[in-house]
């Protein structure tokens, strides 16, 4: 019963994330359209009508809207329909079963870029693996030390210790990332820089000179990585103080002490782990958060990642980058989500 209950339960999850994302999907494709002409713009000015026309045409920009957005879906959808033609036309990758309309299984096509001509998903994900370092990067360093300050807090309640931690912790909610980053590239790479060594700018990783290969260049993920990750560890440590502070006054933390059980053990074996699981909630969507809201950090550092390339995208009108790029960082917020919420229930039986 407990285990149809649990199926049940995901099956419903899933349900729920994927009507939010094609929700999503409806929406990016509405909002992009009343952003311009796509064929103008890859006309260019000299373009004139007879080309742009064609670019309207090879676009399927002169259908109705309601074909446009059903293509639009074929495209995205794994599961497809498409004709051999656009199928070498789009240079499709996946399965297709069937000769002038074939069914398949492909990578989703999210068009090309109107910069460099390239498939969105080729663009996109070259550049995700720098976002996805950075976030790990920056909640390596936020969750321990979270974890750590808000324990640490709790169990020193109202000491000197505890209100300053509280006073830095609100502040780092409080303040913009990109103001972080002005202030740690002004103290660190500035000011201190022969100190510290850190550059201001950087990727994560840098061309060796004799070889001419990829070399993971760890000094310049300190920044980046530190200011993503002042908001969330200020997050966390507020919330861990105060679970832990809730905790630490039920009847069985009492109890252990009444047994003569060392106030070490009581904090990590058992106060701790039944304060964890608000804190689990909590990184699980910063994490989510840092994925796909990551623009101006990298766009500030240099940092090669989904958040430049969306920005560049910005700057340059590319719509298909932008669109991809919505859409990649709605379904990697939803997925973390929806694990999320799984782990959750698996954690805490309580939760129906």
């Amino acid at each position: 019963m407990r285990m149809h209950s649990a199926i049940l339960y995901i099956f419903r999850r899933l349900l729920y994330t994927l009507s939010v994302f094609a929700g999503i999907v409806l929406l990016v494709f509405m909002l992009f359209r009343g952003f311009g002409d796509p064929a103008v713009m890859l006309a260019g000015q000299s373009g004139n009508a007879e080309t742009i026309r064609n670019i309207r045409a090879d676009l399927r920009l002169d259908l109705p809207v309601w074909k446009q957005l059903l293509h639009y879906v074929n495209d995205l959808s794994p599961v497809c329909i498409h004709e051999r033609e656009t199928i070498e036309q789009k240079s499709l990758r996946g399965i297709f079963w069937g000769d002038e309309l074939a069914v398949g299984l492909k990578v989703p096509y999210l068009g090309k870029s109107y910069q460099t001509g390239r498939p969105v998903w080729d663009v996109l994900m070259q550049a995700l693996p720098g976002t996805l370092m950075l976030a790990l990067a920056a909640m390596c360093i936020a969750v321990p030390a979270g974890i750590g300050l808000g324990m640490w807090g709790a169990v020193r309640r109202n000491t000197l210790f505890d209100r300053i931690s509280m006073i830095v912790s609100i502040a780092g909610i409080s303040m913009p990332s990109f103001f972080m980053a002005v202030i740690f590239i002004w103290l660190f790479a500035i000011l201190f820089q022969s100190y510290t060594g850190l550059p201001v700018y950087g990727n994560w990783y840098e061309i060796d000179e004799v070889t001419g290969e990829q070399v993971i260049a760890l000094r310049n993920w300190v920044l980046p990585a530190l200011t993503l990750g002042i908001r969330p560890l200020a997050f966390i440590t507020q919330l861990t103080r105060s679970a832990m502070i809730d905790v630490l006054h039920q009847d069985y933390i009492k109890t252990a002490y009444a047994k003569g059980l060392p106030s070490r053990k009581v904090y990590w074996r058992h106060a701790l782990p039944n304060a964890i699981n608000p804190v689990i909630t909590a990184v699980t969507g910063w994490f989510a958060e840092l994925l796909a809201g990551a623009f101006f950090i990298e766009y500030i550092f240099g940092w090669q990642g989904i958040g430049s390339v969306t920005v560049r995208a910005l700057e340059q009108l590319d719509y298909p980058v932008l669109m991809g790029a919505v859409l990649i960082s709605a379904l990697i917020f939803m997925v973390v989500h929806f694990f999320t919420d799984v782990l959750y229930r698996m954690i805490d039986p309580r939760i129906r």
